[in-house]
């Protein structure tokens, strides 16, 4: 297994191009020296301090490298408009960013404002979420741990089309129920993990009724310590469920299973804490709790490792405070999601709600 290595590169750049609706910096407040001294004399408004623009982080390697968009998806106070995190994020085929946070779900345009959100029941907690069209309109689907369920609504107007509560009719005795990530297949399937507590993943047809299930608890090949994070892998025909066992020992990996849950193989390991994963062509990104994205291609290589935190006391924390959020760095690294430029958005699992947008820089 190759290390890891992290190509974070700490060059600034004009983040604030096309965002003037952000205030917020996370700049150190210091203005530029030739700004410090001025001339009583002076006759030109140019010689005057300016303020800092935002300054980002470049971080990635080759085809895979980003640039941070400072403030992206804050307030014009400069606060998180989504409150605690502990979810997903997932783009629309219009470029809307959803992500799920413990108030419900929130939609940003592309350049970070909010246009609508689904706060309060049945929204709250969405531990994964997943989009699909069907048939022009758009659907929501979502994983809610706490609350014991999996849920599809309509991603325009959140009108709830379906509940998937614990299948009675699987004849299995496991509780608590508390999933955590949820796919779809093409011809509608819908697969759910339960991944804090069985590790069994359920599939149901679109319709909602239970057909089989799938996996077991552990540490063994086939099975899963905490089959955190799942999606429809359709770099590969016919399509697969790429899944994260997050906490297989010694490392996390990452797992082929066929749409009929029958085990393929082993895609790699030695990933830290996978939490979740999602496909764009034929790349992968792979949140990891530890603090950093990884990027696979098709081949299941690491590409490259973005906003690796060194600081290991910040890892895997929740409660890393807004004020103490470093540009560049992730803490609790949970959701991703890509657009259709290959741009990427990071949630962090965090107690003031982190959202982060990472521009795909051309090459």
């Amino acid at each position: 297994m190759k290390p890891l290595f992290t190509f974070l590169i700490a060059v600034p750049f004009l983040a604030g191009c096309g965002q003037s609706g952000h205030h917020h910096s996370h700049d150190d407040g210091h203005s530029h020296a030739e700004g410090d001294h001025h001339h009583a004399d002076s006759d030109s408004h140019n010689n005057e301090a300016q303020p800092e623009a935002p300054v980002g982080v470049r971080m990635g390697a080759g085809l895979m490298t980003f640039d941070t968009v400072p403030g992206w998806g804050l307030t014009a106070d400069g606060k998180s408009a989504i409150g605690p995190t502990h979810g997903g994020v997932i783009v629309g085929k219009d470029g809307t960013i959803y992500t799920s946070a413990d108030k419900g779900v929130i939609a940003f345009s592309p350049d970070g404002k909010v246009t609508r959100e689904f706060p309060g029941e049945p929204y709250t907690k969405l531990h994964d979420i997943e989009i699909r069209d069907e048939n022009g309109t758009e659907y929501l689907y979502g994983a809610r741990n706490a609350n014991a369920e999996g849920i599809k609504f309509n991603a325009a107007d959140g009108k709830v089309a379906l509940r998937l509560p614990f299948p009675d009719d699987s004849g299995l005795a496991v509780k608590p129920f508390n999933p955590t990530a949820i796919t779809v297949s093409n011809n509608g399937n819908i697969f759910l993990s339960d991944g804090y507590a069985s590790n069994i993943i359920f599939i149901f047809d679109k319709a909602g009724k239970y057909l089989k299930h799938f996996g077991a608890k552990g540490n063994g090949p086939r099975q899963f310590n905490t089959a955190h994070g799942m999606t429809l892998d359709t770099r590969y025909e016919p399509n697969r469920l790429l899944i994260c066992d997050r906490n297989h020992q010694p490392r996390g990996r990452l797992l082929h299973y066929s749409l009929e849950g029958e085990y393929i193989n082993e895609v790699i390991g030695g990933l830290g804490m996978p939490t979740s994963v999602s496909v764009q062509g034929d790349y992968v990104s792979v949140p990891d709790l530890h603090g950093r994205v990884v990027i696979l291609d098709k081949t299941n290589t690491i590409m490259a490792v973005l906003g690796h935190n060194p600081d290991r006391k910040q890892g895997s924390n929740y409660g890393i405070k807004q004020a103490d959020w470093i540009e560049g760095l992730f803490s609790g690294t949970h959701g991703s999601g890509w657009d259709a430029d290959g741009n990427l958005y990071v949630q962090d699992w965090n107690v003031d709600g982190r959202i982060i947008k990472l521009v795909r820089v051309e090459g």
